[in-house]
């Protein structure tokens, strides 16, 4: 199957090393087995995130160089308050210099220990904002979605009945607010559809609790709606976008993702109320309301952005570059979650390695051993990101253990993706030379940014697969 080229010239380049086996192998190893310590320029392919690692355009970098630095009131900031009004229909509009920010910001001022937070599946960053606070972050995405190989064309979707069911059990004053994102990255970047959103909706209508959205990948969702939900084929990316948020209260977003930015985000909402507690906490720790942690010219760089990410020929050719990599994987019978998402290829850990249990976090082997044999960075989402001790200290392991290959946007080629897809189908020849890991430090909090681990020296047998 052909997929769109892309639909944009190369203007500026970056030179790659490539950098020896020996050169990686030293580098994994000071980094104690964690592909974040390792120095970015010893990577060939970096697929860690998709976040902040866009490429701009010619008339980002042109706003760049209209950035008015005041410090109250900068025209910037109206002509980003404008563009995401226009885009997500909400009146109040809080920049942040990343999402995570504008999560604290939310659940700092909105919750209380003893809350729960119903979502899809919250990512990990959200999930301990929420836990800071002494909530609870409920996954409540419906039975396809924890199924690697379940073919739904909305796998992201909220489970309206398990959403129901929770509110009406833990009563609505201990539910502030239900939250749903899209794209659903934690469980292999599958969108939610428009009906699901508007089931959700009718459901916190009828126990009074707010939705939001967690926006970041707004865009290539919308797209997925408009390619796969009847009703929707003939209407505009923009104009899904538009419908898709009316059903909502608000939305937090990391400009990082679909506002094609380095740096960047925001809160938006209708509420006044909530807004005023919000903006109080904005300036104790981000600062002014009209810059909140950005310079002027960061604000430009995501109003321009927000507009060319609705580009349609854009998002055929993003979707279509992410599927074209799936496809070949898939064709050669690597086991990853399907259908494919649209910012990742996901492959599934524990059936590539099923001989690692997750104990020894079979994700993270499979991440480590990509890097190690070819340059190539992706990142664990599974038992090391996910993973914890219960109250009586024993061990929980997520439902998946997947390894994300995640797509920054406008940066890699065709050849690029074809490099990986060769390297994952030649480690997969090699998966029974690969071994697990154990700890040996971790943090309290999101103790996959920090950890450090060694292989178990033990190489595993292959019939014990």
């Amino acid at each position: 199957m052909r997929f769109p080229a892309e639909p944009f010239r190369i203007k500026v380049v970056e030179p790659l090393r490539r950098v020896t086996r020996e050169e990686r192998e030293a580098a994994i190893t000071e980094a104690g087995l964690n592909i974040f310590a390792v120095p970015a320029d010893t990577i060939y392919v970096d697929l860690l995130t998709d976040s902040g690692t866009s490429a701009m355009s010619d008339s980002q970098w042109a706003g760049l160089m209209m950035g008015d630095e005041s410090y109250a009131g900068s025209r910037n900031f109206f002509h980003f308050r404008d563009t995401v009004r226009e885009i997500f229909g909400y009146e109040h509009i809080i920049p942040t210099h990343q999402g995570r920010v504008a999560e604290n910001l939310l659940f700092s001022t909105i919750l209380k220990p003893g809350h729960v937070v119903p979502s899809n599946i919250h990512f990990d960053t959200t999930r301990a904002n929420i836990e800071h606070q002494g909530a609870e972050a409920a996954d409540l995405v419906i039975d396809e979605g924890l199924d690697p190989y379940a073919l739904h064309s909305f796998k992201g979707n909220l489970d309206p009945a398990k959403l129901d069911r929770l509110i009406t059990e833990r009563g609505t004053e201990k539910v502030p607010l239900v939250m749903i994102t899209v794209t659903n990255n934690s469980g292999g970047g599958q969108p939610v559809s428009m009906a699901n959103v508007r089931a959700v909706r009718q459901v916190c209508q009828r126990h009074g609790v707010p939705l939001f959205f967690d926006a970041c990948r707004f865009a290539e969702n919308c797209f997925f709606i408009q390619q796969r939900e009847p009703g929707y084929a003939n209407k505009s990316v923009a104009e899904i976008a538009k419908e898709l948020f009316s059903h909502g209260d608000g939305c937090t977003m990391s400009a990082k993702k679909d506002g094609l930015v380095n740096i960047g985000g925001f809160l938006a909402l209708n509420d006044a109320e909530w807004t005023q507690r919000l903006t109080n906490l904005l300036i104790l720790i981000e600062g002014f309301p009209t810059y909140g942690g950005l310079a002027g010219r960061d604000l430009e760089a995501i109003a321009r952005g927000l507009r060319e990410v609705l580009n349609e020929d854009y998002l055929a050719f993003r979707i279509g570059q992410v599927a074209g990599l799936g496809e070949q994987l898939m064709h050669a019978g690597l086991p990853i979650v399907r259908p494919v998402g649209g910012h990742a290829v996901y492959i599934d850990a524990r059936r590539f390695l099923p001989h690692v249990p997750q104990s020894q976090f079979p994700g993270q082997a499979l991440v480590v051993a990509l890097y190690r044999e070819f340059g190539i960075r992706a990142v664990e989402v599974g038992s090391l990101m996910f993973g914890h001790k219960d109250a009586s200290g024993k061990d929980v392991y997520p439902q998946l253990d997947l390894v994300r290959l995640a797509i920054p946007r406008r940066v890699y080629t065709t050849e690029h993706m074809r490099y990986v897809a060769d390297s994952c189908i030649e480690l997969y020849r090699d998966r029974d030379k690969l071994r697990g890991l154990r700890l040996t430090y971790e943090a309290p909090v999101l103790r996959h940014f920090t950890a450090r681990l060694e292989e178990i020296s033990d190489v595993p047998a292959a019939s014990a697969r």
